[in-house]
């Protein structure tokens, strides 16, 4: 089952667990949380989640501040947000969406319609919905490809592996954001980048077995 994973990030550790309680119903999603601007750009990189709930009022940093700092990381651009805020009148969410958010989530929110409220931020759950079906067919098929190349990599022609793994990775970096999974597109785009590192010298095949159990992993978790 593909999941969809979610970073809750507030200062407030009584709107962290109510997030995670109300998400944690549905299989459909993985959460984790931080407590800070700054935790949460660490977290955006080793993570690298779907989707990122996100306080608007945080004492160390603005959540628009944490916004723009993701959008100008390549590693994190891909990422969704979602503002979660108090304040949440019309001239706010104008202002919010115009910093290049998804949404906006007002406070206080009904943990009984959370999660299918946050689902609505998910193509593939919704404008995308008749496509989906042929989406994870796709992931499916590319993850047997992907398997399949990693144990060439051991093999006698590592160096055909690898140009193949970057070829299918290149592709699946565009097509995991634009249903809502930037995770996988983050992660995808990442092996590609290793796979093309690995090919013209500066990069070595263990770091290609690694990009790719790390994107394999997320496709199809064990």
């Amino acid at each position: 089952m593909i999941h969809l994973h979610v970073l809750v990030v507030d200062d407030d550790t009584l709107t962290r667990q109510t997030v995670e309680a109300a998400l944690a119903r549905d299989p459909f999603f993985i959460v984790r949380d931080c407590a800070c601007g700054a935790e949460a750009l660490t977290a955006a990189v080793a993570w690298r989640p779907d989707l990122i709930l996100l306080d608007v009022a945080m004492p160390d940093m603005s959540g628009t501040a944490v916004l723009e700092r993701l959008r100008a990381d390549r590693r994190t651009a891909p990422i969704q947000v979602v503002f979660l805020t108090f304040s949440a009148n019309p001239s706010e969410r104008e202002r919010l969406l115009a910093h290049g958010a998804s949404g906006v989530i007002a406070k206080p929110f009904d943990a009984a319609t959370l999660a299918t409220e946050v689902r609505r931020f998910v193509a593939a759950e919704g404008v995308l919905s008749p496509a989906r079906e042929g989406f994870l067919r796709r992931l499916r098929a590319d993850a047997h490809a992907l398997s399949d190349c990693r144990v060439r990599l051991t093999q006698h022609q590592p160096e055909t592996a690898v140009q193949r793994i970057g070829q299918i990775a290149h592709s699946l970096a565009g097509v995991g954001g634009t249903f809502g999974f930037a995770g996988i597109s983050c992660a995808s785009a990442a092996l590609s980048a290793v796979a093309e590192n690995t090919l013209a010298g500066r990069a070595k095949p263990i770091e290609v077995e690694r990009a790719l159990s790390r994107l394999l992993e997320r496709i199809a978790p064990s």
